[in-house]
C-alpha cells in the first residue's frame, strides 16, 4: 500500500492500529470491520488493498 501511494506521489497518514488502540478503535467504528489496510479518500472508506478502487478514488 505504501509503494503504491508513494508512486501515485499521495500525501497520507500511516497509522499502526496493532500499537494505537485510539486509532484502532476509530477505523473500526468508521469501517465497521477489523481488517487492514483501511483507506480513508475524502469520505470513502476502502477496506483492502482494492487498486481499482482506489484509482477511482484519486482521480476524483
Amino acid at each position: 500500500m505504501k509503494e503504491y501511494l508513494s508512486q501515485k506521489n499521495v500525501a497520507y497518514t500511516e497509522y499502526d492500529v496493532a500499537q494505537d488502540k485510539d486509532k484502532a478503535r476509530e477505523m473500526v467504528e468508521k469501517s465497521k470491520q477489523m481488517g487492514v489496510p483501511v483507506v480513508m479518500v475524502d469520505d470513502t472508506i476502502v477496506v483492502g488493498f482494492n487498486q481499482a478502487e482506489l484509482e477511482k478514488l484519486l482521480a476524483e
